[in-house]
């Protein structure tokens, strides 16, 4: 079993306080984050999008995966996840994840693909982690 690590840190109260993330592969290192980032538009990062970055890492490979093992070789496959981030009856919370998948995948129709991308969807490890949030697909092919 492999474990990955990751690691955050926070200082003062919500509003006016300040943290950084970091992660074991260095990819992230003491990146800041702030209330404003999460909560208001403004730029920086935030959890939300590092779920997004997540899930549409996963999908597309879990998708890739799937296809190759059938036999249709993907040349490309590219995932955009917007993360809604909103209020529920809890408090603030992920209210909808849109997953927006392009592939060039040759000799292979439409709908075919569509079986694969709605198995991917479902299937890869971080959507089975998110079950908790509806999750929307947009798939098409192209090329």
């Amino acid at each position: 079993m492999h474990v990955r690590q990751a690691n955050a840190e926070w200082k003062g109260n919500l509003t006016e306080g300040s943290g950084t993330i970091s992660t074991e592969s260095g990819a992230l290192a003491d990146v800041p984050y702030a209330f404003a980032s999460r909560f208001e538009e403004e730029d920086g990062l935030n959890p939300e999008e590092l779920i997004g970055a997540a899930l549409a890492g996963c999908f597309s490979m879990a998708l890739s995966h799937d296809l190759a093992q059938a036999g249709h070789e993907p040349v490309r496959v590219a995932t955009e996840a917007q993360v809604h981030f909103g209020k529920s009856d809890e408090g603030p919370a992920i209210v909808r994840i849109e997953l927006i998948c392009e592939a060039e995948v040759p000799g292979i129709d439409a709908g075919t693909f569509r079986t694969f991308a709605d198995k991917a969807k479902s299937g890869c490890p971080i959507a089975r982690a998110l079950k908790a949030v509806p999750v929307d697909l947009e798939a098409a092919l192209i090329g």
